[in-house]
């Protein structure tokens, strides 16, 4: 997958059509992955740049901190060091600006494509928990089953509180586990008995299934929507 250098707008030469052309057959690359529903990392990487672009476009003091600096002074007796940014010039700036504004417009398209694609395959997960669960439901097991109907994939999730500026968030982080042909033999229940019986790690675990009739890729698309859906899933019902 294509990829964007940190500062890619302002390193190297500021040329808005040499930007306008790496920009380009970036995203272009992305659409690639898009078309063929894979969302991850593409997606995810493209969120961040684009809230880059918009964090620099509304704080100019952001972009001019960005610019590499130069040594112009040494004082011994001080121990201090004094810089110079290398940037300085009203007509780089500018052309800057431009293409900081044409790559939020063309940014804007491509997100809005891999926002309807994660909102569809959100709409297709159905998800149900397995049996009685204990009052810890932030450690257990994850079922994934897709429109193929070959395999239930099993995941190991554990929840976690991540601290933001303003709120408590909650993340998720899964291990592959294993995976169980789709008999039946196999449904959801036994394959929890045997997973407790199996794996001492996890004594009285809390399990989900998600489950659609669609076929999506799994580690791309399918895994990432369902961990997160699972997130507001068991938030919602807690």
């Amino acid at each position: 997958m294509k990829t964007l250098n940190e500062n890619w707008f302002a390193e190297g030469r500021i040329d808005f059509e040499l930007k306008k052309y790496t920009l380009l057959s970036y995203l272009q690359d992305i659409n690639l992955h898009f078309r063929k529903n894979k969302l991850y990392p593409p997606f995810s990487d493209l969120i961040y740049h684009y809230r880059k672009l918009v964090a620099f476009k509304e704080n100019k003091n952001l972009l001019s901190q960005s610019f590499p600096e130069r040594l112009t002074n040494f004082s011994p007796e001080e121990l201090k060091l004094s810089y110079e940014r290398l940037i300085a010039d009203d007509n780089l700036m500018r052309e800057i600006e431009s293409i900081i504004s044409f790559s939020i417009e063309k940014m804007d398209n491509t997100l809005l494509e891999g926002k309807e694609i994660y909102e569809f395959v959100e709409d297709q997960l159905v998800i149900e928990p397995v049996g009685l669960l204990p009052i810890n439901t932030d450690i257990g097991y994850l079922f994934i089953c897709d429109g193929n109907f070959n395999d239930i994939k099993v995941y190991e999730y554990r929840i976690t509180l991540i601290e933001s500026p303003h709120e408590l968030l909650r993340g998720i982080n899964t291990s592959y586990v294993m995976s169980y042909a789709n008999t039946f033999f196999n449904t959801r229940e036994n394959i929890k008995i045997d997973l407790i019986k199996n794996r001492k790690t996890l004594a009285l675990p809390a399990v989900y299934a998600v489950e659609t009739e669609l076929t999506f890729p799994v580690e791309e698309t399918l895994l990432p929507i369902a961990k997160r859906s699972l997130v507001k899933y068991i938030s919602t019902s807690s």
